[in-house]
């Protein structure tokens, strides 16, 4: 049964930083892609980072140069690093898998973790 755990959230100030993580169990961890989705209050989920099983990554244009995301096969988590974070990056952030690549639909999916709560504000 796959369960995904994100933690890491927080309130911040504009250009801080945050690192998020997602913890996932139940399921081959290392050979699904994994992607950061996040939902602004009124707005729709979207994906703002996704990683393959092989390391590859992409990035929504809003966060390029600013979001790093990787992922520890053995600890079965991927992390989101996020810098010079901006108030329009405040949403609640969710992590999703998925076998060869992670879909930008996020009513694809069916199932999410409770996500965690990113602020930024002064």
């Amino acid at each position: 049964q796959v369960q995904l755990v994100e933690s890491g959230g927080g309130l911040v100030q504009p250009g801080g930083s945050l690192r998020l993580s997602c913890k996932a169990s139940g399921f081959i961890f290392s050979i699904y892609a994994v992607g950061w989705y996040r939902q602004a209050p009124g707005k729709q989920r979207e994906l703002v980072a996704a990683i393959r099983s092989g390391g590859s990554t992409n990035y929504a244009d809003s966060v390029k140069g600013r979001f790093t995301i990787s992922r520890d096969n053995a600890k079965n988590t991927v992390a989101l690093q996020m810098n010079s974070l901006k108030p329009e990056d405040t949403a609640v952030y969710y992590c999703n898998v998925d076998r060869v690549v992670v879909s930008p639909r996020p009513y694809d999916y069916d199932y999410w973790g409770q996500g965690t709560q990113v602020t930024v504000s002064s």
